[in-house]
């Protein structure tokens, strides 16, 4: 759960700067990320809580900043969407189910729970990247193009799924069949 903390802390605080980066995004666009943000906390929270009440206090352990590494290199709202709901948030709709078979098999229903409700948030998370991507994306470029345009290297779609690609967890996150289906056959590629 500690290093769970600390990637829901990076993208919290990641989204607080998108806020403050780029205050010429749509006033919809921020309200709804603020109430992201709040979700973020409240898994901060749950991540550190069930950690302590395993024995570990958040800050115990080392913690690492490649949510904020990538962040720096968003020059426009379309990076982060691409980058952090998209990429991140989505590969979170496959870990949030991996990690609670993993307790639910250790014998941790406490912490599969945990896992359970982000993987619900997850989804809305992901629904938000896309409704806005779609929204401020040219209009002549594809969901896909837009998408991949904005990634920076190292991140690319095949960083967006984890072991078991979660079809409908992303269906019900409003992504097109076309995109699912480019997505999950993404591989791991080389930077150009």
């Amino acid at each position: 759960h500690h290093i769970m903390a600390n990637h829901e802390l990076q993208a919290c605080e990641v989204m607080a700067f998108v806020l403050v980066a780029f205050p010429e995004a749509p006033p919809e666009f921020r309200m709804g990320l603020a109430r992201i943000i709040d979700d973020e906390q409240r898994h901060t929270r749950m991540h550190m809580q069930r950690a302590s009440e395993l024995g570990t206090e958040f800050g115990e352990l080392p913690v690492n900043c490649y949510i904020w590494k990538k962040a720096l290199n968003y020059t426009c709202v379309l990076d982060y969407l691409a980058g952090l709901p998209l990429t991140f948030e989505g590969r979170n709709l496959d870990h949030t189910v991996e990690f609670e078979d993993i307790f639910e098999n250790a014998g941790d229903s406490k912490s599969a729970a945990v896992m359970r409700i982000i993987h619900r948030d997850e989804i809305e998370h992901v629904r938000f990247g896309w409704e806005w991507l779609c929204r401020l994306k040219p209009a002549d470029q594809s969901e896909w193009d837009a998408y991949c345009e904005h990634l920076h290297w190292p991140l690319r779609p095949a960083k967006a799924k984890g072991e078991v690609f979660q079809r409908a967890a992303r269906q019900a996150a409003g992504l097109t069949q076309e995109f699912l289906d480019r997505l999950e056959q993404a591989e791991p590629d080389l930077p150009e």
